[in-house]
């Protein structure tokens, strides 16, 4: 006689906890970080909620695996023997691999989640800023100011494209820049033709530097 199978039945799908990190990977990146919900997440991978609570606790430990994931894919750059050198490249390392995942700088810029295998980056820039000559301290104060300039740089640079992706239209900044008044703003008249363009560009790595070398020279 064939074992009877009515054991099964309804028994619920079974996820790994990878699966879930890639699903609910795939919400924030086309739904945003708000609409991570354990209700959505269930939805995405044909679970339940009540099934998603035995592999993870709620959504802040949802984000925090989901940090990891990504920065421990994330390039681990060759390091300079030159502290500011050193600086810029870690740097910079931490802008491109956030550059595609903006979400995760919503979420990092909140200041109260922080990813352990992102920490190499922080101590490659606090050393490096030691090594030049700064205290501990004024060493965190400097890796602050390098995170915010990054951050502040990676969100800017998101929304833009995010404007001019879902709107063609004049920006306010555009048409105000068209009729700019010479003798109120003679000096932001004499770019105002050329602000668009100058302000698109990328400086991010030459002011990244002059911004470190100026946190170093107050050691």
């Amino acid at each position: 006689m064939p074992k009877s199978t009515s054991a099964q039945v309804g028994r619920p799908p079974k996820f790994s906890r990878a699966e879930i990190v890639a699903a609910a990977g795939r919400i924030v990146a086309a739904e945003g970080v708000a609409r991570l919900t354990m209700r959505r997440l269930a939805r995405e991978i044909g679970g339940t909620p009540m099934a998603l609570y035995h592999h993870v606790r709620d959504k802040e430990e949802l984000l925090l695996l989901l940090l990891d994931d990504h920065a421990e894919r994330m390039p681990r750059p060759d390091l300079p023997d030159d502290p500011l050198d050193r600086i810029v490249t870690v740097a910079a390392a931490i802008r491109d691999g956030l550059a595609d995942c903006p979400w995760i700088v919503e979420v990092l810029t909140a200041d109260d989640l922080m990813s352990e295998a992102a920490l190499w980056y922080v101590e490659h820039i606090v050393a490096a800023a030691v090594e030049a000559g700064l205290s501990p301290e004024r060493a965190v104060h400097a890796y602050r100011a390098i995170w915010h300039y990054t951050a502040g740089d990676l969100i800017v640079r998101t929304a833009a494209a995010r404007r001019r992706a879902d709107d063609e239209r004049p920006t306010r900044r555009e048409e105000v820049f068209a009729d700019l008044d010479a003798a109120a703003y003679p000096h932001l008249a004499r770019v105002a033709d050329r602000w668009e363009p100058l302000t698109g560009q990328d400086t991010y790595r030459r002011s990244l530097r002059a911004l470190a070398a100026g946190l170093l020279a107050e050691g």
